[in-house]
């Protein structure tokens, strides 16, 4: 029982210090002698159940000039969006909003296998996700004050998708998965 209650205080405890979490991931080529992996559950997640989150499109169209406007002043390409990768940033934003799943990375090797089966060429994957932020400038900010986001947001990616949710609280999360 303590073991438990353990678990589920190292559990919010995580949650509430991080707010925000990075994760990457890429198949490894022939010409790549560096990959960076993270291992997270490879089963399918659950899609989530209808509820009230709802998708906030204005604030993933501003995040998404926040990020390019940044790229450009580090002499970067901007990103451009994809709707597989949108939509699997939707789904996944959606159902931490939605508590279908928790907050973080869960089923991060299960998206990144969608994309990288349903977009040529895509050997590579990162992510980024967020909650609590009241604005895009707010989100981007975080992100780019902490190394891993920032790692993501610099990589050599071309490809984005993102997504925005709103709880039944009106606390937004976030997720951009980044591709190459």
């Amino acid at each position: 029982m303590q073991r438990g209650i353990f678990y589920t205080i190292v559990l919010y405890i995580s949650v509430f210090i991080v707010g925000f979490s990075s994760c990457s991931s890429s198949k490894r080529s022939s010409t790549d002698s560096k990959t960076t992996t993270t291992t997270t559950k490879t089963s399918r997640p659950a899609l989530p159940k209808p509820s009230t989150a709802t998708v906030a499109p204005a604030l993933e169209d501003q995040i998404l000039t926040l990020i390019n406007q940044y790229r450009k002043k580090k002499g970067l390409a901007a990103l451009q969006t994809d709707p597989v990768i949108e939509a699997e940033a939707r789904r996944h934003t959606v159902a931490m909003a939605s508590h279908q799943s928790p907050f973080g990375h869960d089923g991060f090797s299960f998206r990144s296998k969608v994309i990288t089966s349903k977009i040529p060429g895509v050997t590579a994957t990162a992510e980024n996700v967020a909650y609590g932020s009241r604005s895009a400038q707010e989100v981007v900010d975080g992100w780019i004050k902490s190394s891993g986001h920032r790692k993501n947001i610099e990589g050599k990616f071309k490809l984005t998708g993102i997504g925005v949710a709103r709880d039944e609280k009106s606390v937004l999360f976030f997720t951009q998965i980044f591709a190459n």
